[in-house]
């Protein structure tokens, strides 16, 4: 099931709202890929953590 704006997995809730809509954008597009849901949520999230993880590093 994909994701949009105002939906999103409850694991996502309680994230900054930058973090989660690159989160909900990740795993959307894990989805379109075949991968399972549970998959996707989980690995978005840790995408999603990385890619700001990396632009702060980069700011330094």
């Amino acid at each position: 099931m994909p994701w949009y704006h105002g939906d999103y997995p409850p694991s996502y809730k309680n994230q900054p709202v930058e973090l989660r809509e690159k989160a909900v954008e990740i795993a959307n597009a894990l989805l379109e890929e075949g991968v399972e849901e549970g998959v996707a949520i989980a690995t978005g999230l840790k995408r999603a953590r990385e890619f700001f993880d990396g632009r702060k590093k980069k700011k330094k």
